[in-house]
């Protein structure tokens, strides 16, 4: 078996019953005598050789940079249920995903019913939410006033996290018409949300559930994806965004970017963040709603 990259390497069995995933990078992907064949040219994780593949076994194929996949490992991986979902280095940019499920849709239909139930369950699921991030679980029943709660709460994690990190912090400020000229922090702030909602986007479509169907985000395409990020934000993208905007400011001529994304991978790595994604969206539907 491959060493796994994101924390997942002890992943064996079924994505029924386990997360399943598998991290393949520099090499090619293709079928011999019926069974899925990995050629790996060699990377840091991935060491040179000929892998076989327990195609059976895993719910998900994470293909790296580097990699080719023949339409025969596309035919076998759809034949069995095996997902396959091409992402960035470290899992900070997910590019596309086959739509293939998971071999049960309970997870899907129990977002569907608690977000049909605009009144009742949909604010329910978002309290329950907001009772992650928050730590406790608040009275209100109003998305509005909860939305307000956790703005002001944010606001003061990012001033106490530039505190402790060492830079100086001016308030959130971004120009979606000029992304460049706002300060280094606000940019690693940026950077770093997008590396994590591709990790939450890879959680997603490992569970088969729906990107469309958020409870606290709701206009766009992947509200559910930016619901889950957000689980994340204060332990994982705000330390990051910050503690990368300190590197650039100690190494000039290194992009933002790369060093945000850089230090958002090492921590996907690290804190197994992935699976621990997964569990939060089976978590999310398996446990009574709050009332």
């Amino acid at each position: 078996m491959l060493r796994g990259r994101l924390g997942l390497e002890q992943a064996r069995i079924p994505h029924a019953d386990r997360h399943g995933l598998i991290y393949l990078e520099r090499g090619a992907l293709s079928v011999e005598d019926g069974c899925l064949r990995f050629i790996a040219a060699g990377s840091d994780l991935v060491v040179a050789g000929d892998y076989r593949i327990p195609h059976q076994s895993i719910s998900l194929v994470l293909i790296g940079p580097g990699s080719t996949v023949s339409h025969d490992a596309l035919r076998l991986l759809a034949r069995h249920g095996t997902a396959l979902s091409a992402i960035g280095e470290d899992g900070v940019r997910f590019y596309t995903a086959q739509p293939l499920m998971p071999d049960s849709s309970a997870l899907a239909r129990s977002q569907a019913r608690a977000w049909a139930d605009a009144k009742g369950e949909r604010m329910a699921v978002a309290r329950r939410m907001y009772a992650w991030r928050l730590g406790e679980v608040l009275p209100h029943r109003d998305i509005a006033v909860l939305r307000g709660i956790e703005g002001a709460r944010v606001k003061e994690i990012y001033r106490l996290t530039a505190e402790h990190v060492g830079i100086r912090w001016n308030g959130r400020h971004y120009d979606r018409a000029d992304p460049l000229a706002a300060d280094l922090p606000n940019q690693a702030l940026n950077h770093a949300a997008s590396a994590v909602e591709a990790a939450a986007a890879v959680a997603v479509a490992a569970t088969g559930t729906i990107p469309q169907l958020g409870f606290i985000h709701e206009d766009s395409g992947q509200s559910f994806i930016l619901d889950i990020a957000d689980l994340f934000r204060d332990g994982l993208t705000v330390p990051c965004a910050f503690k990368a905007a300190l590197a650039a400011q100690k190494r000039v001529g290194d992009s933002i970017e790369r060093l945000t994304r850089r230090s958002v991978g090492e921590r996907l790595r690290r804190d197994s963040v992935i699976p621990a994604m997964i569990d939060r969206i089976k978590a999310l539907f398996a446990a009574e709603v709050i009332g």
